[in-house]
């Protein structure tokens, strides 16, 4: 059996503390990289440090609304391992609301637009641009954005989070052709509906179920109910094995691209 090491390869993971991205983070731990984690959930950035801790995971703390804060980010991985290999922008969030909403309970505020725009789409561009700087001096390295299926297919009741993501998959294509000349490899992910974890809040599933006029055991039920080939939702474990995939050199001419992770789902 064929088994994928990043031994001593520096990988940063924005939003690496929680569901998808702590999955991500162990796995590539398992793999032997240097794991950053990059998250501002400071008290359980520090227990995973702690927990697996030594040199395989270390927490910074960053806000990746402020482009300082990533520079310092940065900054601190620089000095700690004296390289970053790859970035892995996982870091979002999903606030479920509605373009308009009759009843004037559920609609997108400004507040709540900028705040997914600031970590969805401009926290992903500047840790990209701050990282890149990084690998452009090395000749070589790997950036993954993680999309979501929403982001082609749109979501109703999520449009500016399916937004948010789609800008990620011109941002993979448009980053491929500019850093693709210095060894840089820009690849996404797209994962479709997965097992639950602890940002599927109630409130979260209070909200998304409002702006689709059902109660939230109805949501609940929907998400078996979408055509989805294989019969089930995904794994947390199957889009962390895809990463790390991508980021090995076994996927050392794939960029440019988008890869979905959903089952092969579609909303028909």
């Amino acid at each position: 059996m064929v088994s994928i090491s990043l031994k001593e390869e520096v990988v940063i993971v924005t939003g690496g503390c929680l569901g998808i991205g702590k999955s991500i983070s162990l796995k590539l731990r398992e793999a032997e990289a240097f794991v950053v984690i990059a998250d501002i959930n400071e008290k359980i950035g520090k227990e995973m440090e702690k927990e697996f801790g030594g040199e395989n995971i270390y927490f910074v703390k960053v806000d990746v609304t402020k482009k300082d804060e990533i520079e310092e980010m940065v900054k601190i991985v620089k000095e700690k391992y004296g390289k970053i290999d790859a970035l892995v922008n996982n870091a979002g969030i999903n606030t479920p609301r509605l373009l308009v909403d009759p009843d004037g309970k559920e609609e997108v505020t400004e507040d709540i637009f900028d705040k997914m725009v600031a970590v969805n789409q401009k926290g992903a561009f500047f840790c990209a641009q701050a990282v890149a700087r990084e690998m452009i001096k090395n000749k070589k390295g790997v950036i993954l954005n993680v999309s979501s299926e929403s982001g082609l297919e749109g979501s109703e009741g999520q449009s500016v989070y399916a937004g948010t993501k789609a800008s990620l998959y011109s941002y993979t294509r448009s980053w491929a052709k500019e850093l693709g000349k210095f060894n840089i490899r820009v690849v996404g992910i797209a994962p479709g509906i997965l097992e639950p974890t602890s940002l599927r809040t109630p409130e979260y599933e209070r909200s998304l179920a409002y702006t689709r006029g059902i109660t939230v055991e109805q949501l609940r039920k929907s998400y078996k109910n979408v055509s989805i080939p294989l019969g089930r939702v995904g794994k947390l474990e199957e889009v962390a094995n895809v990463v790390l995939f991508l980021l090995s050199d076994m996927a050392s001419y794939i960029t440019g691209t988008v890869i979905n992770i959903s089952g092969g789902k579609s909303r028909a």
